[in-house]
């Protein structure tokens, strides 16, 4: 008999069994372990993973909305200002329209009453030379003060409307022939509107007779040329800046 089957005989009388020794193992994987070690798996309760990822969530939301909003916001804009540059532009040529008969119809007022540069005894309406008739020289010119008061009333609507007009793209700040051209044409704005203040309050002073003028001739005529002066200098701006935007 062999030394291995000696062996194997004799172990069980001596108390000796072949079973192999029993190992620890390294993880329990019992029923009662398992929920243990996913606990431990999850991540800690005092960082919160989720809200962080709804706050960039909410975050990314907040600038599309804006967004959003900054493009409408654009869009309407752009579309208002299209809208009432149609207005604008007729509005400004009847406004010159007007204008040119008043500056027309004031310049043939002016010489009837003060020549060019005449005394008080040798302008057209006491020499009998009046344009349009005698009738010219005395009470209310009324041809004048009808061109006066459309060419305000159009020359303000045309004046509101352009400040009422948006410039979304901000092109009056460009570096451009477009942007120096409407820079300008927005410098003579103010000038245009200055004139059209001051030939109002010469005007009115003049044809209220707070001056008489028999005895006032000289200061009525300064007045006059002053008022004369103010309507070819707003003429001049407000042809200036239509043709900019014309040609």
């Amino acid at each position: 008999m062999s030394g291995l089957a000696v062996l194997l005989l004799a172990a069980p009388s001596f108390g000796l069994s072949l079973q192999p020794p029993t190992l620890t193992p390294l993880f329990d994987l019992s029923v009662e372990t398992v929920p243990a070690l996913v606990a431990s798996a999850q991540p800690d309760d005092d960082v919160d993973t989720g809200g962080a990822l709804a706050g960039e969530g909410d975050a990314a939301e907040s600038v599309s909305e804006a967004e959003k909003t900054e493009q409408d916001d654009y869009a309407a804009q752009t579309k208002e200002r299209n809208s009432l540059i149609k207005v604008h532009r007729p509005l400004g040529i009847a406004t010159w329209l007007a204008m040119t008969a008043t500056v027309v119809l004031g310049t043939i007022q002016y010489y009837n009453l003060y020549g060019f540069f005449d005394d008080i005894g040798s302008n057209p309406c006491v020499t009998g030379d009046a344009i349009f008739g005698q009738e010219q020289c005395s009470g209310t010119p009324w041809p004048h003060l009808i061109g006066a008061g459309v060419t305000t009333g159009l020359y303000a609507a045309t004046f509101t409307v352009s400040l009422m007009m948006p410039d979304p793209d901000d092109l009056s700040s460009g570096k451009g022939e477009f942007a120096s051209t409407l820079r300008l044409h927005k410098l003579l704005r103010w000038v245009h509107f200055s004139g059209m203040v001051a030939q109002a309050l010469i005007g009115v002073f003049i044809a209220n007779d707070f001056l008489d003028r028999a005895n006032d001739y000289e200061t009525l005529q300064i007045l006059a040329t002053a008022h004369l002066a103010s309507g070819f200098i707003t003429y001049g701006a407000l042809s200036w800046a239509g043709a900019l935007m014309t040609f």
